[in-house]
């Protein structure tokens, strides 16, 4: 029987990466979040309240577990002594993570990111970090995925940082290489209520705008500069974002469901808070099928326990050169 891994889960959202851990067995030891609507929706679905700021709690005080598990966000890191440059962390939510790999010395971690935090100040900032989880004694491996290829109609590109304890071998899932068609995850528009809807001159200006002959279903994307897409899968959710840039097909917004469906949560996740809020935390949110796959993985390395015949660092950096043509539903 496989070992059952503890786990803690900081920086939480509404728990994500806990989803894709705990569908290999994991068990939850601890979790944090510090925005009071993710801690309501997280505390619905997992029957616990995340513990607040983490900045109050002290490493030490953090029960044992076996695998770390962050979304950290990235802030700026504050340049530090003459020359120096991202000497110090001190100051950043990246140092919480650190102090507590430093005190409780866990078997491995998984932290997810922005993709930009890899060119961040010219990639100082990825450098830091990288220098900063090596130098605690962890063999550590990184890679961008974007979640469209883990079957999810998401274009989502994040940073997935990979560290053991041992000098274990590891190696990232393989990416699937397709994503469902949109029409699994799209409610029916006689579904939906009337405030979901655009105004006919929103709707207008919209249908004015968009590029070429739009897919059906399509979600629609405009960008900062006020230029539209049509797409077969959706742009990556923004906690920030404006209601109306992804419209679905041109007429509505997505729904509270759908949002979380494109994240790949299973529809018994309970929502419990007002549209506005969970815009926002899913938008902050991680796909979990990706975390799941990756979740795999390290359980296969940790109960394999192959020594890496060299330290080994997986960097991609680049946009995958692959076009989105995979799904099962047709594009154009």
């Amino acid at each position: 029987m496989a070992k059952k891994y503890k786990t803690i889960d900081l920086f939480a959202g509404i728990g994500g990466i806990r989803l894709g851990f705990e569908a290999h067995g994991c068990e939850t030891v601890f979790s944090s979040e510090w925005d009071k609507e993710a801690q309501k929706m997280y505390e619905a679905n997992f029957g616990e309240k995340p513990f607040g700021d983490i900045n109050l709690i002290e490493p030490k005080d953090i029960p044992d577990h076996d695998i770390l598990l962050a979304g950290f966000p990235c802030q700026p890191f504050s340049i530090a002594g003459k020359g120096l440059g991202f000497a110090d962390t001190r100051g950043t939510l990246f140092f919480n993570i650190e102090e507590i790999i430093r005190e409780k010395r866990p078997k491995a971690f998984l932290l997810e990111n922005v993709k930009r935090l890899t060119t961040h100040d010219n990639g100082q900032t990825f450098a830091v970090i990288l220098e900063k989880l090596k130098g605690l004694g962890y063999t550590v491996y990184h890679k961008v995925f974007n979640s469209l290829d883990f079957g999810v109609p998401q274009k989502r590109e994040r940073i997935y940082i990979v560290g053991f304890l041992d000098p274990i071998y590891f190696k990232f899932p393989k990416p699937l290489g397709y994503y469902k068609p949109l029409s699994e995850i799209l409610q029916n528009d006689n579904e939906i209520p009337k405030s979901y809807f655009l105004s006919d001159t929103i709707k207008e200006k919209r249908m004015n705008a968009v590029k070429g002959v739009p897919p059906f279903p399509s979600i629609w994307h405009e960008n900062i500069g006020g230029n539209i897409s049509a797409l077969p899968y959706s742009c990556a959710l923004r906690a920030g974002g404006s209601y109306n840039y992804l419209v679905v097909n041109g007429v509505r917004r997505l729904t509270d469901r759908e949002m979380l469906r494109l994240q790949g949560f299973p529809d018994t996740f309970k929502i419990n808070l007002p549209y506005s809020q969970a815009r926002k935390v899913a938008g902050n949110s991680v796909s979990v099928p990706v975390i799941k796959a990756i979740a795999g993985e390290i359980m296969n390395a940790l109960q394999a326990k192959k020594n890496a015949v060299k330290e080994t660092i997986q960097l991609t950096l680049l946009e995958p050169k692959n076009e989105y043509t995979r799904s099962k539903a047709s594009v154009r």
